[in-house]
């Protein structure tokens, strides 16, 4: 999710929050803060199994409704989106290249390494995905930074902005060098997903690059402390560093970053389609939990019972991939067309978020 909001510093005003100053530090990243060091104090050996399983469960309630609802958000009246002149045109064009152009390129790509039983061309598609998904954390710990400045009508400069946005990108980018470095090869429902070689060189580039991005935005919140919205700021920092960077210093962690990252993600969604049925009807609390509903039915069928289906109809070869291959193909999926579909949504044109986060 990336939101850009705001261009000038604006005069104080009354504080406003998504949910609550204590919900909001929690929801955006704090939690996590507060997560973290007690997971550190267990042992990973006799904790993981039961954790994994606990998270196990929570991602059919909290990660895959975060995917739905973005289907539910982006497709709802597509057509007016995309195709009349209810958006500028530019804004426009996002729309069919993201809910059209990608996932057909998607669909094109996974189906055939699936046909021609290529498992290294299905397996770098996996890298793909990592390379989107980290991508869009930064994106999204930016966004919440600037929304949480928005709505506390604390602007940054357009130089400020530039900073906190290099400095994601950056980040970024190392952390997907460093992790192709440190892990050659790992596995989703039995199937590799392969890395890419990285030289030494390139690797150590990144990593003073992201070391001089960082330093150059703590001078700028520094700068900024007194206006500094903070719950935009933990998001933007545990989103890049927390749950990016240091995922793999403890081996727990990597269990419940994903939880963390979509409680960040529905805290904002929910506020928005709280809007949007507030705008709709007086009743919208009835609208609001149809909406919720369907995210789980949602997030159910597209990650388990439409790919375990295709894994029993389509005649792929058992031989190279084993029983999940389209399991492990449309997890790709989505997690890479999510990524696209947030780049449209939450953008400082799109007269819809403008409308309703912020109401």
């Amino acid at each position: 999710m990336s939101i850009t909001v705001g261009e000038t510093v604006a005069a104080p005003a009354p504080r406003r929050y998504l949910w609550g100053p204590a919900a909001d530090f929690l929801l955006l990243g704090g939690g996590s803060l507060l997560a973290f060091p007690i997971l550190l104090l267990l042992p990973a050996d006799r904790v993981a199994a039961p954790l994994a399983a606990v998270m196990w469960m929570l991602i059919n309630v909290l990660n895959h409704p975060h995917f739905a609802h973005s289907y539910q958000i982006f497709y709802r009246g597509f057509g007016a989106k995309a195709l009349t002149g209810a958006h500028a045109p530019a804004l426009r064009a996002r729309y069919i290249f993201a809910g059209i152009v990608v996932p057909l390129v998607l669909a094109a790509y996974l189906g055939g390494a699936l046909m021609s039983a290529d498992s290294r061309l299905l397996g770098y598609g996996g890298n793909a995905m990592a390379f989107f998904v980290g991508w869009h954390y930064v994106k999204q710990g930016y966004g919440m930074l600037m929304v949480d400045a928005a709505l506390k009508k604390s602007f940054f400069s357009a130089i400020q902005k530039k900073v906190f946005l290099v400095n994601a990108y950056v980040v970024w980018v190392f952390s997907w060098l460093n992790a192709n470095h440190q892990v050659k090869t790992t596995h989703l429902w039995g199937l590799d997903y392969y890395a890419l070689p990285m030289p030494e060189p390139i690797l150590t580039l990144a990593g003073f690059a992201a070391a001089l991005t960082t330093a150059a935005t703590l001078v700028v919140m520094g700068r900024a402390w007194k206006t500094l919205p903070w719950n935009g700021a933990t998001a933007y920092a545990v989103s890049l560093y927390t749950w990016l960077v240091f995922m793999r210093i403890n081996p727990l962690w990597l269990l419940v970053i994903p939880a963390f990252h979509s409680l960040q993600y529905l805290a904002v969604v929910w506020r928005y389609q709280g809007s949007v049925e507030r705008a709709k009807s007086p009743s919208w609390k009835a609208g609001m939990a149809v909406f919720v509903a369907s995210g789980l039915a949602l997030g159910f069928v597209g990650f388990w019972a439409l790919p375990n289906l295709m894994d029993a109809v389509i005649p792929y070869d058992h031989a190279v991939f084993g029983t999940t291959a389209c399991l492990f193909a449309v997890w790709i999926f989505i997690n890479i067309h999510h990524f696209f579909l947030d780049n449209v949504m939450w953008r400082r044109e799109n007269p819809d978020t403008r409308t309703h986060l912020f109401s």
